[in-house]
C-alpha cells in the first residue's frame, strides 16, 4: 500500500511545483508584455527598473493567492466554466493586490493606469492555455477517432454507438460532456430532439438540434439519408423526468425505429462516470401515474409513531422511506431478515438522522415477541407488509404460508387492537380475489379477519380502525417479473413465460406506498366506512408475453431472433387472469382519485376466530391436507372440501375456471 501511496503523493507535489514555476513565469511575461503593448515597444528607464523592483511583489502576491484560491487543487485536465471562471477571479485578486499596494505606499508612479488591465488581459490567456490545452487537443482528437492516452484493445475493436439524445438542453448538455470525457468512447451523438422545442436548429457542443421527440421518424430518416442512422436513443432526464403519453410515444417510436433505448440519470446523480440504464416498463406503463394529496398524509403521520412489519422487503422499504421523509417521532422496523433490516436501518440513519429509529428483528409468527414489541412503543399507526407473496413456492409450503399470512397477521391485528393503535393497514394482493392457490387464499383470511376487526369498531369513534389495500404485481421487487427478465437478457438465455394469453395487472413501488399512505389517511381524516378494501385503479391488465417482446427491443436485441421466449407452463396455484374484485364484492367509488372501494361479504369474527384456532392446530401438526382444506372451508362454507388437498386437483378447478397460471411476477409485500 505504501508503495503506491507514495509516487502518488510525490507525483502531486511535482505537478504543483511545476504549476507554481509556470504560473511564474506567466505573472513575469504578463507584466513585460503589458508595458511592452502599453509603450509601443520602447520601455523607459524609469518604468523598467519600477518593475525590475517590484516585480517580486507581482510574483508573490500572485502565488499566494492562486495557493489560497485553491488553483493547484483542481483537476486541469477536466477542466470547465466554473474552473476557468475562479483562475479568472484569482488572476484578478493577485494584480488589484500589488496595485494596492503600491498606491497606498505611494510607490505606484512608474506604473501607468492601464498597465494592470492589459496585464490582466494577457495574463488570462496564458493561465488558461497552460491548464486547458491538455482537454482541448484530447477532445478534437477524440472528434477524429482518437484518444490520448487511451490503451487501445486489438483484440476487440469497438466502434461508438451513433446516438440521438432527446431532453432539454441544459440536461442533454451534461450527456454530451459525460459521453466526450469517457476513455472509451461507447456513444457518439449525431443529433439531439429538443423536449422543449425552443432551441431547433441550433447547435449544442457542436452537435445539431434536428427537431422536437415528435419528429423522431423524420429526424431517423434524415440522419439515415446522411449515411448517419442512429441505433440507440440516450433519454436525458432532469428532476422532473419525461413520463405519460410523452414518454411512452417516445419509447414506442424508437422500438418500431430499431433503436435500443437507454436512460441518463438525473444531473444530480451522475457521478464520475455516465452510468446509462435501460428504460423499463416502470417508466411505461400506459396509463397516468398516481397523483394523490401528500398533504393529507403529513397531517396524519408528522409527529407520530409508527411501526412497519416486512421493513426490509421492497414495499416496507418505501413506506419506510416515505413515512421517514414525512417526520414522524418513532419509526419502529420489524422483519425476520438480519440483513434486509439492517440495510433499511442504515439508509435510514444515513438519509433521515432525525427521525428516532427502533430496528427490530422479530418474525410475525412469534406472537410473544410481537405483542413485546407493540407493549414497549405502542404505535399509533401499523402497516403491515409482511408476508410470504412467492405463488408456487407457498403452493409447496402450505403450513409455512398460513404460519406468516394467517397467524401471522392475526398477531400483529390483535396486538394493534391490545395496545391502542389508531389505525392499521394491511397491505394485500388481487391474488386474494377467488383465490385458486394457497398464497392468495392466506392473502384473503387475512383481509377477512381485519375486515371483521374493523366491523367491531363499528359504533365507537375511538376505535381502532383496521383497513386493507389491494393491488396487482409490483413492477421490479424481489423475486418479480422485471428482474427475472433483466437477468435472463443479462445471461442471453430465453425468456421464461408460462401461458401465452396470461396477463396481469401492474403498478410501481411509489404507486403502491402511495396508496397505502392515503387509504389511512382517508379514513382517518374523511371517515371511510368500515368494513372496505381499497383497491388502485391500474388500467388494463398487460399480457406478459408483451412486456417480454418490449423489455428485449429495448435491450436492442430482436424477440425470437436473438433472444428467444419459452412457454414453461403453468405452475400450481396460479391464475391466468387476475381480477380486482370479488365475485361477493360490490364495486363502489372512493373520495379519493383513481381508487375503487370494495364492500365484501363478511365473515362472523367467532367463524374466522374458532376456523384460524382449528389452522393453527393444523399447522403444530403439520397437517398439510387438513390445513389447505379448512383454509378454503373458511373462505367459502358452502365450497365445503371443493378445494383438494393435491396440486394436481388444484390445478384441475383452476383449469375448469379459466384461472390456470400465473406469470414469474408476485407481488413483493
Amino acid at each position: 500500500m505504501t508503495t503506491m501511496v507514495v509516487p502518488a503523493v510525490q507525483r502531486r507535489k511535482w505537478r504543483k511545483l511545476t504549476f507554481m514555476l509556470y504560473d511564474a513565469s506567466a505573472i513575469c511575461a504578463a507584466l513585460g508584455v503589458a508595458f511592452m503593448l502599453r509603450m509601443n515597444g520602447h520601455i523607459p528607464p524609469a518604468m523598467l527598473h519600477g518593475m525590475t523592483i517590484n516585480l517580486p511583489v507581482f510574483l508573490v502576491s500572485g502565488l499566494v493567492v492562486f495557493h489560497l484560491c485553491g488553483v493547484y487543487d483542481r483537476m486541469w485536465r477536466l477542466g470547465s466554466l466554473n474552473d476557468l471562471v475562479a483562475l479568472a477571479e484569482a488572476a484578478t485578486i493577485s494584480i488589484i493586490i500589488p496595485v494596492f499596494a503600491l498606491v497606498i505606499t505611494s510607490r505606484a508612479g512608474w506604473l501607468p493606469s492601464s498597465v494592470p488591465i492589459i496585464q490582466w488581459l494577457v495574463l488570462m490567456p496564458i493561465l488558461a492555455g497552460g491548464r486547458l490545452w491538455r482537454r482541448i487537443f484530447s477532445e478534437r482528437l477524440r472528434d477524429y477517432g482518437f484518444s490520448l492516452g487511451a490503451r487501445e484493445d486489438v483484440h476487440a475493436p469497438k466502434k461508438p454507438a451513433r446516438t440521438l439524445i432527446a431532453g432539454l438542453p441544459e440536461h442533454v448538455e451534461i450527456v454530451l460532456r459525460q459521453l466526450e470525457s469517457a476513455p472509451d468512447r461507447e456513444h457518439v451523438a449525431v443529433g439531439i430532439l429538443d423536449a422543449g422545442n425552443q432551441d431547433i436548429a441550433m447547435k449544442l457542443r457542436r452537435v445539431p438540434i434536428l427537431g422536437g421527440i415528435e419528429a423522431i421518424e423524420h429526424v431517423v430518416g434524415k440522419l439515415a439519408a446522411q449515411n448517419q442512422r442512429p441505433t440507440c436513443l440516450i433519454i436525458a432526464e432532469g428532476p422532473k423526468p419525461l413520463q405519460g403519453s410523452s414518454k411512452l410515444k417516445l419509447v414506442t417510436a424508437a422500438e418500431t425505429l430499431g433503436l435500443s433505448v437507454l436512460r441518463a440519470p438525473p444531473p444530480t446523480a451522475i457521478g464520475k462516470s455516465l452510468d446509462l440504464e435501460v428504460v423499463n416498463l416502470a417508466d411505461l406503463l400506459d396509463r397516468p401515474q398516481a397523483a394523490l394529496d401528500e398533504a393529507v398524509v403529513s397531517r396524519l403521520l408528522v409527529g407520530s409513531r409508527v411501526l412497519v412489519t416486512g421493513a426490509g422487503g421492497t414495499i416496507g422499504q418505501e413506506l419506510v422511506r416515505q413515512i421517514a421523509a414525512i417526520g414522524p417521532a418513532e419509526l419502529i422496523l420489524i422483519d425476520a431478515g438480519e440483513f434486509n433490516l439492517y440495510s433499511i436501518e442504515l439508509e435510514l440513519r444515513e438519509h433521515f438522522p432525525n427521525v428516532r429509529c427502533v430496528a427490530t428483528l422479530c418474525s410475525i409468527r412469534q406472537r410473544q415477541h410481537v405483542m413485546a414489541a407493540f407493549a414497549r412503543h405502542r404505535p399509533e399507526f401499523v402497516f403491515h407488509a409482511a408476508a410470504l407473496k412467492h405463488v408456487p413456492l407457498v403452493e409447496t409450503n402450505i403450513c409455512s404460508g398460513i404460519q406468516t399470512n394467517v397467524l401471522g397477521t392475526r398477531n400483529v391485528a390483535d396486538a394493534a387492537h391490545r395496545y391502542g393503535a389508531r389505525a392499521m393497514v394491511q397491505v394485500s394482493t388481487d391474488k386474494a380475489v377467488n383465490p385458486v392457490g394457497v398464497m392468495g387464499a392466506t392473502k384473503r383470511l387475512g383481509e377477512l379477519y381485519c375486515q371483521a376487526l374493523d366491523l367491531e369498531g363499528a359504533g365507537s369513534p375511538s376505535a381502532p380502525r383496521f383497513m386493507t389495500v389491494r393491488f396487482g404485481n409490483v413492477l421490479g421487487s424481489s423475486g418479480s417479473l422485471i428482474p427475472l427478465f433483466q437477468r435472463q437478457l443479462k445471461r442471453r438465455v430465453p425468456l421464461t413465460v408460462t401461458h401465452v394469453d396470461i396477463t396481469r395487472y401492474f403498478m410501481t413501488v411509489h404507486e403502491a406506498v402511495q396508496l397505502i399512505l392515503h387509504s389511512t389517511a382517508c379514513a382517518m381524516e374523511h371517515d371511510v366506512q368500515r368494513g372496505r378494501i381499497v383497491v388502485l385503479d391500474m388500467g388494463e391488465p398487460v399480457k406478459i408475453i408483451d412486456i417480454a417482446r418490449r423489455m428485449i427491443r429495448l435491450s436492442g436485441l430482436e424477440p425470437d431472433r436473438d433472444v428467444p421466449i419459452d412457454i414453461v407452463g403453468l405452475r400450481p396455484g396460479e391464475k391466468l387472469y387476475e381480477e380486482l374484485f370479488d365475485e361477493r364484492e360490490e364495486r363502489l367509488p372512493s373520495k379519493l382519485p383513481g381508487v375503487f372501494e370494495a364492500a365484501p361479504t363478511p365473515v362472523a369474527m367467532h367463524t374466522l376466530r374458532r376456523g384460524i384456532n382449528d389452522l393453527a392446530e393444523a399447522v403444530r401438526n403439520h397437517n398439510e391436507d387438513k390445513a389447505r382444506a379448512l383454509l378454503f372451508r373458511l373462505l367459502d362454507p358452502a365450497r365445503a372440501d371443493a378445494p383438494c388437498v393435491t396440486h394436481k386437483l388444484s390445478m384441475n378447478v383452476a383449469a375448469t375456471r379459466s384461472w390456470p397460471g400465473e406469470t414469474t411476477d408476485s407481488q413483493q409485500v
